[in-house]
């Protein structure tokens, strides 16, 4: 599947925030959307997945528009930067409601074994985040959007997440965004710098220094 989002803009009180923006993320690649805290990452995702409506844009999927909603097609998981799951809700609870097997879970997280019964807000922030991304990740869909999921995470946790990342994308197209380049360039097939309130494609990484975005020689 090929998802497009395009001629985006959006404006909170007369001030526009986005223009002109273009996105493209497709089955088999992690496309990743980089900027500066405030640039408006999150509203761009959130204008992808239907949660906010801007004054214009265009979704297309395989070519054709989208007339609806991303989020009312049944394709598409998204994590956002808050937590969505219950914190009086067990574990054990949240992966049967999903569909997910708890055992296949503590194969490659050996140390949730035993939270199974545990409560989702027993467990840290770090934690949390891990299997709500897991959540997001596994869960049948086409289209996956990953807001911050590194945020957290222990640098062991991270390297796992990437890699279900890297599994998962074979048979998704998944848009990813977070605050810790790094490990973002790393995941990433496709990269787009948020800047100015409008998308840029980065051909070479050292366009990121070029924009600004990053210091000379942090690559």
């Amino acid at each position: 599947m090929i998802f497009e989002l395009d001629n985006v803009e959006l404006y909170f009180k007369n001030k526009r925030i986005l223009n002109g923006i273009y996105l493209k993320a497709e089955t088999g690649k992690v496309t990743a959307i980089l900027g500066r805290n405030g640039c408006g990452k999150t509203c761009l995702l959130n204008i992808a997945f239907g949660n906010l409506k801007p004054k214009y844009m265009l979704v297309r999927l395989d070519g054709k528009p989208l007339l609806k909603p991303l989020h009312t097609t049944g394709i598409v998981m998204y994590l956002p930067q808050y937590n969505f799951i219950p914190g009086e809700m067990k574990l054990s609870f949240v992966f049967t409601l999903h569909g997910l097997d708890w055992k296949t879970f503590i194969q490659g997280f050996e140390a949730f074994s035993i939270y199974k019964s545990s409560k989702f807000n027993d467990l840290s922030g770090g934690e949390r985040r891990i299997i709500e991304t897991y959540i997001v990740l596994k869960t049948k869909s086409e289209i996956v959007f990953l807001d911050e999921p590194f945020s957290h995470l222990s640098p062991l946790h991270i390297e796992t997440v990437k890699q279900l990342i890297e599994d998962e994308k074979k048979e998704k197209a998944i848009i990813i965004s977070d605050h810790m380049y790094q490990h973002i360039i790393e995941a990433s097939d496709t990269i787009y710098l948020l800047k100015n309130g409008t998308t840029k494609k980065i051909n070479k990484l050292t366009e990121l220094e070029d924009y600004k975005y990053l210091s000379t020689g942090c690559l």
